[in-house]
């Protein structure tokens, strides 16, 4: 007689119907889910993390200086006209690399600063092509195991000191007035480097072209820079930010659909900031010779560029010494009046001022905030720096950001102060010059970098374009510089970039806007070798962002935040990452 063979349902659900099994069911039950929940951290509402992780490995050798939303290969996609192949364009999740950016074959320890603004270790940057082709005007020289930057540029190839001296006999450059600088088109960023000595502090900005690694140069000399150009989107800053904006034979076409880009320097340029513009045309009658050029060419040129900086209100301060200076104005009393009577470009009515991320440039002038006397400063005048640095700024104090008030910005202000001197205890070589280059992932009023300014760094302030206060400008009022991003894409940096990374609540507000494990490849991407990465935030991201980093060969240590363990926030510290 054949076996009687229950069915798998009827076995089941005797096993179960047992009190015994029942127990042992919910307990392999509730530890799926917790392990599911808990250990792996996903959720419904927590779409980031995967079932199953294993450690990350290294890309190929040939993403050593890989530049996501600057890839050549990708840019060959895009249309040339406007350089808008220049521009970001980034890859898709599809093409996300899952990997660890290899750093090139000999890499050391950049030089420190101060020495890092004169030399850089030819293995870390291992480009010759600027070096031979700028030979003649001294950008940069390779000598043995190093590249050297004597100072020279394509306007001043004898020295970027006497180019910068010659612009104060114009300017107060020693003032206090003028402290944060916008170069376009920047070379290896030695005018920026000249300016610190002025205690200006310049954004470096220049795209990836033939003049191979240009902002990679900058930013290996310690010196702030951001891969850049001026195209069909405006750049990613706010209205009113630099004191100073500068053009060295940056190769703009400045006059070029409609005064374009000139307008959108006059967006970018505080009430009363200057525009400082040498190479051709400027001084066309001593230089056309040199540079190759029909005179009368050149003439109409400047005449073209002349009428266009009068219709939008501009004052010519000098013409000598190579340089040709304008000042944007104070207000727009004078501009209202005389665009009654000469053709101007239009006011813009419509667009936000202020927005600066993926925002089309538009050929109009941004009306400056009303005053009632021509002698107003249009928003508010500035303290001179340092003063301007705590003092809460006129977008403060005419509650023109998001409602925040000066008890806010102070509280803000000596708050920062106090993590700071934690960070100081946890790190113990904030002064001694291992960082330079640091990044502020999420610098809402600019605290951490006000704190950060009686070390020897500086650093980007990164807003996010979609964060509840957008206050970038205020960063820029208190004499700080920084750019807009949206951290679900790559920056716009090469790799190895930064000693330092700071990240306060980043993950909290990107946690269910796009995979973190990519903000945290892209970390490890533009952080230095050896470098540190301080991530703050609550208890449970920071236990989530750990269990990714522990596969990123990151060794990292959770501890208390400066307020002890009644505190709900920790602090995740990632020392001599490799």
């Amino acid at each position: 007689m054949a076996p009687t063979v229950m069915p798998l349902q009827s076995v089941v659900s005797s096993f179960v119907g047992r009190p015994f099994m029942r127990v042992f069911f919910a307990f392999i039950l509730c530890s799926l889910f917790y392990v599911i929940v808990f250990r792996l951290g996903v959720s419904e509402d927590n779409p980031t993390q995967s079932l199953e992780m294993s450690d990350f490995e290294f890309c190929p050798g040939n993403y050593t200086n890989y530049c996501p939303c600057q890839d050549p290969r990708r840019q060959k996609r895009f249309s040339n006209f406007m350089w808008f192949r220049k521009e970001r364009h980034c890859p898709n999740i599809s093409e996300r690399l899952r990997c660890l950016i290899p750093k090139p074959l000999g890499y050391r320890k950049p030089f420190p600063w101060p020495e890092s603004k004169d030399a850089a270790w030819f293995s870390n940057v291992p480009f010759t092509k600027l070096a031979e082709y700028k030979k003649s005007q001294n950008w940069v020289r390779l000598e043995g195991d190093r590249l050297v930057f004597p100072g020279g540029g394509t306007s001043f190839p004898e020295g970027v000191k006497g180019y910068v001296d010659a612009l104060n006999r114009i300017l107060p450059l020693d003032s206090g007035d003028i402290r944060t600088a916008l170069d376009v088109g920047c070379g290896v960023a030695s005018f920026g480097a000249s300016l610190m000595d002025y205690n200006i502090l310049t954004m470096s900005v220049a795209p990836s072209d033939e003049h191979e690694a240009q902002v990679q140069f900058a930013l290996e000399r310690g010196l702030p820079a951001l891969l850049g150009v001026l195209s069909v989107h405006r750049l990613p800053f706010p209205s009113r930010s630099f004191d100073m904006a500068h053009c060295s034979r940056c190769l703009v076409q400045w006059t070029a659909y409609d005064g374009l880009y000139l307008l959108e320097v006059n967006r970018i340029l505080r009430p009363g900031g200057y525009w400082v513009l040498s190479g051709p045309p400027i001084n066309w009658r001593e230089n056309y010779r040199g540079w190759q050029r029909e005179p009368d060419v050149l003439e109409k040129e400047q005449n073209v560029l002349e009428d266009l900086a009068k219709r939008m209100c501009w004052k010519k301060v000098a013409e000598r010494d190579g340089f040709a200076v304008w000042q944007k104005p104070t207000n727009h009393i004078h501009c209202t009046q005389m665009k009654r009577i000469w053709p101007s470009p239009a006011f813009c009515n419509s667009s936000d001022a202020d927005a600066g991320w993926y925002t089309k440039m538009t050929a109009c002038i941004f009306p400056l905030p009303d005053v009632n006397d021509i002698r107003e400063v249009s928003g508010g005048a500035l303290e001179k720096w340092p003063a301007r640095l705590n003092t809460a700024p006129p977008r403060i104090k005419n509650e023109t950001d998001d409602g925040i008030t000066v008890r806010v910005f102070d509280e803000d202000t000596q708050a920062w102060k106090r993590r700071v001197l934690y960070y100081e205890s946890m790190l113990k070589s904030l002064s001694s010059g291992k960082y330079r280059n640091v990044m502020d992932m999420n610098a809402y009023l600019g605290g951490f970098a006000a704190a950060m300014v009686e070390y020897p760094v500086w650093v980007m302030n990164v807003v996010p374009f979609d964060a509840a206060h957008r206050n970038l400008g205020v960063i820029y009022e208190r004499g700080l510089i920084g750019t807009y991003m949206d951290w679900c894409e790559p920056f716009s940096t090469y790799p190895r970039t930064y000693d330092l990374i700071h990240a306060s609540g980043i993950f909290s507000m990107y946690m269910d806007k796009c995979d973190i494990t990519y903000i945290l490849l892209e970390m490890h991407r533009i952080l230095r070798p050896g470098g540190t990465v301080i991530i703050r935030d609550h208890a449970d991201i920071i236990a989530k962002v750990k269990r990714i980093t522990d596969h990123m060969k990151w060794k990292g240590n959770v501890l208390q935040s400066e307020n002890g363990a009644s505190d709900p926030a920790r602090v995740l510290l990632i020392d001599n990452a490799e």
